[in-house]
């Protein structure tokens, strides 16, 4: 005697050898014995064979017609058996009685299990349901396939270029778009972004970028709304008896800070250092906070720039050359030969703006040299008649004595080794360049005197600034760093701690409020202070543990990552360009970090690159090589080389493993910066780890 039994949802035959009331030992075809129990014994039964029966019954169960057998089935619970008896005839043949039984279990929209053997059919409204969702899916599987035959093919589907950047990099992968560039790329063998770059979806690399980037960071675009004008400043400010400029680079129109001098020649000097001051007419919750509040920084990328306020509200508070500007004042006494601090102030007021000067225009002319006081009278007529080299001597004395103080409390000396590179596209007046314009980099050394007369002035404004807003109980959002060690990161925070790697007690951002977001938050704060000193803690916007300072840093962090990041790719990708545009297929590199597999990580000499070389296997760190370049890939933003030549080293008798190291942290970001593009579409997804059957 045989039995067919259920095994966990399962159906499984084979011969009894014993019983007892309630089980009964089963030996199944493999020879394997069981232990089955009466109540899941379904059918008894002496020929076909075991595994006979089950295979007719798998063959005849498709021939079943679940409809029919569905209005075949009475209204109560039914066995299979029964209804076999409906459906076949009066007497079912055991392989038909089975075969109804594996075709009920197959079609569980139109009967639900009762019970071991036992099934009631489903409300006819449920079927229907269940039979649209059933067709449904039937046209899905059908469309997925031809867009995957589409993309095969080269063609792109319009609702795959429509979904794109979604697929990439933020996908449903329950989506048909997303199924139909899985199935493509697993068909043909490509890389999701090859096979789409091939098939049209991608029209340009450079529009791949910046689509990508909108997409994750501006997708409802970068327009402005209507009708956002820029408040006015209902404050009755005092005209500031000072002469400012501003030292900006040409391209600049959001000029936040100004300096002034006083006193030069008197022994007692002022050093004025004029933030412009939206955080005056802007107010916290209003349309244009809300605005700043949602871009959180300006985005800047080689020939384009998105404000993260509109221009209009731009002109009205940048320090713009000509007028009396509403300002932040930070105004710091000091002794002029010996150049010490003896106090400082700070002040609401208009500060008249006598020039704008530009690095670009003057850093080749006012050199550490001429400020000593080497005559050179182009260099004199090159700046404007209000501005004096005197002036100018003085702050970069001073920028010089702040460095050094900072270096001392720092430990060791900051180091420029690297030029700043600028890049400008020919041709490009502003809109959103296309890709294809010529570009030109051009260097301008880090420390060259004007640079570091307006960063010293920045520090010493952002970390006076801090400390007084600690003094005064008024909250602020603060950089800091503990130490100087490896791995030791800069951090975004509410407390007053010390920022290790610039070497000063505090530094709250402050000098930057038309461009970032935390500047504006800040210069509010600060504006309090002014205004109400001691009792400033109980006037100011955000109080101590205010959660909306926390949740300003959380957003402005993962912002300004992103924006840096994607200005990092931008200029990744104009320098590729210029390789291919001045066919260079050689440069010279030093070797800054060895790779898995004797690969090494590259820095070339004359442009702003990083990345792979192989070749590299023996040599150390700070080995300067001649490289000869791969293909470039313009949508990765990759290129690889190969070391075609070990030169000999020029850096003063040391050997290259002396040479200066790199930061641990600037490695982390070299890393990051070489990288090939990352995307989200996973080819090599098994059913059991899909989205659609989640693994266990």
């Amino acid at each position: 005697m045989h039995v067919l039994f259920d095994e966990a949802g399962k159906f499984l035959a084979g011969r009894i050898l014993s019983e007892a009331e309630a089980s009964a030992q089963v030996e199944l075809d493999s020879g394997k014995r069981v232990k089955v129990k009466a109540a899941n014994q379904l059918l008894r039964f002496d020929k076909p064979a075991p595994a006979e029966l089950l295979a007719q019954a798998q063959a005849q169960a498709p021939e079943v017609e679940a409809q029919l057998a569905w209005e075949f089935a009475p209204d109560t619970e039914f066995s299979f058996e029964e209804l076999a008896a409906d459906y076949f005839g009066d007497t079912p043949s055991v392989v038909q009685q089975t075969a109804m039984l594996m075709a009920l279990q197959d079609a569980p929209h139109y009967f639900r299990r009762a019970g071991k053997g036992r099934f009631k059919k489903a409300p006819a409204e449920i079927v229907a349901q269940a039979l649209a969702a059933i067709e449904k899916k039937k046209q899905q599987a059908a469309q997925i396939a031809g867009w995957a035959d589409e993309l095969a093919s080269g063609q792109t589907p319009r609702p795959i270029r429509d979904q794109l950047y979604k697929i990439l990099f933020r996908p449903d992968k329950n989506a048909p778009e997303y199924k139909a560039v899985v199935e493509a790329s697993r068909s043909t063998q490509q890389a999701p972004l090859t096979l789409l770059q091939r098939a049209g979806a991608i029209e340009s690399p450079y529009q791949f970028h910046w689509q990508r980037f909108l997409f994750e960071n501006f997708p409802k675009g970068t327009a402005f709304a209507p009708g956002l004008a820029a408040p006015v400043i209902t404050d009755e400010l005092p005209v500031a008896n000072v002469q400012a400029f501003s030292i900006d680079d040409s391209q600049t129109t959001e000029i936040d800070d100004a300096l002034s001098l006083q006193g030069l020649g008197t022994g007692t000097v002022v050093l004025g250092i004029h933030i412009a001051a939206p955080g005056l007419a802007i107010q916290p919750d209003d349309a244009l906070d809300q605005l700043s509040r949602a871009r959180l920084s300006t985005v800047y990328m080689p020939g384009y720039k998105i404000t993260m306020l509109p221009d209009d509200v731009v002109q009205s508070y940048t320090l713009s050359e000509g007028r009396n500007v509403p300002a932040v004042s930070l105004y710091v006494t000091m002794d002029e030969a010996t150049l010490d601090i003896q106090g400082s102030e700070t002040r609401l007021e208009q500060v008249p703006i006598a020039a704008n000067l530009r690095h670009d225009q003057l850093d080749g002319l006012v050199t550490a040299e001429w400020l000593a006081g080497a005559e050179n009278s182009s260099q004199n007529m090159a700046l404007p008649p209000t501005i004096q080299r005197e002036q100018l001597s003085f702050l970069y004395r001073l920028a010089l004595h702040l460095k050094a103080g900072r270096e001392k409390v720092r430990g060791k000396p900051e180091t420029f080794n690297r030029p700043d590179y600028n890049f400008r596209l020919v041709g490009n007046d502003g809109d959103v360049p296309t890709g294809t314009e010529q570009v030109q980099i051009t260097t301008r050394q880090r420390g060259a005197p004007l640079d570091l007369i307006v960063a010293e002035a920045m520090i010493l404004a952002n970390s006076t600034w801090g400390q007084w807003l600690a003094s005064l109980g008024v909250p602020g959002i603060y950089r800091s760093q503990a130490s100087l060690l490896p791995g030791i990161k800069v951090r975004m925070g509410v407390k007053a701690l010390p920022h290790a790697g610039i070497g000063v007690p505090s530094y709250a951002w402050s000098t930057s409020p038309l461009r970032r977001y935390v500047d504006l938050v800040n210069q509010w704060q600060i504006i309090a202070a002014a205004r109400h000193g001691k009792t400033a803690a109980l006037a100011a916007p955000f109080k101590p543990k205010d959660a909306q300072l926390f949740a300003v840093i959380s957003a402005f962090d993962a912002a300004y990552s992103a924006y840096n990041a994607h200005q990092s790719s931008m200029e990744r990708f104009w320098t590729l360009q210029y390789l291919r545009q001045e066919n260079i297929s050689e440069l010279t590199a030093s070797l800054i970090k060895e790779q898995a597999g004797g690969a090494w990580l590259v820095r070339a000499d004359d442009l702003p690159l990083v990345f792979t070389v192989m070749g590299g296997q023996g040599l150390q760190r700070g080995t300067r090589v001649r490289v000869k370049l791969g293909a470039i890939d313009d949508i990765a933003l990759d290129v690889h080389g190969t070391v075609a030549e070990v030169l000999a080293d020029d850096l003063g008798g040391a050997t290259p493993a002396d040479a200066p190291a790199e930061d641990d942290e600037d490695d982390e970001d070299d890393s990051a910066a070489a990288g090939p593009l990352t995307i989200a579409v996973d080819v090599n997804e098994t059913e059991a780890g899909s989205a659609d059957n989640p693994a266990p």
